[in-house]
């Protein structure tokens, strides 16, 4: 089999369409369908089947993809033994991080790389779904994400999964909301209050789905904000209540509470594929990720 078809396998599989994988690799829709076809042909099972006015792998094309990691992994380590030879890692390691995990690791990460100049450091904020991770591994070394904890695990065989830290969420109340008195909120508490959440299928709205199971109420959601920066000025001005990380807010403009009888977190991890740490210059990115995080939960 032909390495470089294995590759679009790989990337039809990663990415979901023709179009994506053209992009990706820089290539006309026709000729990444020509190289699907030619494979295929090599193989003789058929790997595609049309999906509306797209492709879609058969078992047979997923079985493979799942293979084509492996053989693209070797080639990956043949490629890190070259780089071991060298006497320091070096390189550009390319890493995407959700723009919150940027707030709360980057500073430090890049203070810590300062010590190892033959390594360049390109970093890139991505407001990021857990459905999203395997595309971004596609183009970048390391992809620090995050979940929450009723989510399910990424997957575990064809992605590398390095956990960083759970950060706990908390409600975040005005600083003279009555609640705030209080040690903890408990989830009746909050069925009146207007709620300040982030865009459906992110980790923090499916905690306030959670809530609603719990209560029996929906929660009240009058705006919907990404930038936890913003959702915190809003929450100050007394716009709303809102679940806020608890390392990255800054509790001199809200006060934050935990959430009584709910297990209220989002689990930092940093995915890559397979083999994408053989390089010692990811390597050391990534223990240096390890090493700042543990920094934070001290």
């Amino acid at each position: 089999m032909d390495v470089r078809r294995l590759r679009f396998l790989r990337e039809l599989a990663d990415r979901g369409t023709v179009t994506a994988v053209a992009k990706a690799l820089s290539y006309t829709p026709s000729a990444v369908s020509q190289q699907l076809r030619a494979l295929q042909a090599e193989v003789g099972v058929q790997l595609t089947e049309p999906a509306g006015r797209g492709l879609r792998l058969t078992d047979a094309g997923r079985a493979l993809a799942a293979r084509a990691d492996e053989v693209l992994a070797a080639i990956d380590r043949a490629e890190a033994e070259l780089d071991s030879y060298r006497s320091t890692p070096r390189g550009v390691v390319r890493v995407a991080i959700f723009p919150s995990g940027a707030f709360l690791l980057l500073p430090g990460l890049l203070r810590r790389m300062g010590a190892h100049p033959e390594v360049r450091l390109e970093c890139r904020d991505v407001d990021m779904t857990p459905a999203q991770v395997p595309g971004l591994t596609a183009d970048f070394d390391l992809v620090v994400t995050h979940r929450d904890d009723q989510a399910p695990p990424f997957d575990g065989e064809r992605m590398a999964i390095t956990p960083l830290l759970r950060e706990p969420l908390d409600v975040a109340l005005p600083l003279g909301h009555p609640l705030a008195a209080q040690e903890r909120v408990e989830p009746a508490e909050l069925v009146e209050e207007p709620w300040l959440s982030v865009d459906v299928g992110f980790p923090v709205d499916d905690v306030l789905r959670s809530l609603a199971v719990r209560t029996g109420v929906r929660p009240r959601v009058v705006q919907r904000i990404n930038d936890f920066r913003v959702t915190e000025a809003l929450v100050a001005d007394g716009h709303g209540v809102a679940l806020l990380p608890r390392y990255s807010a800054n509790r001199r403009s809200v006060a934050l509470r935990p959430l009584g009888g709910v297990r209220a977190g989002r689990n930092i991890e940093v995915v890559s594929r397979r083999g994408a740490t053989e390089r010692p210059a990811v390597q050391l990115v990534l223990d240096e990720l390890i090493a700042e995080a543990s920094r934070i939960v001290e």
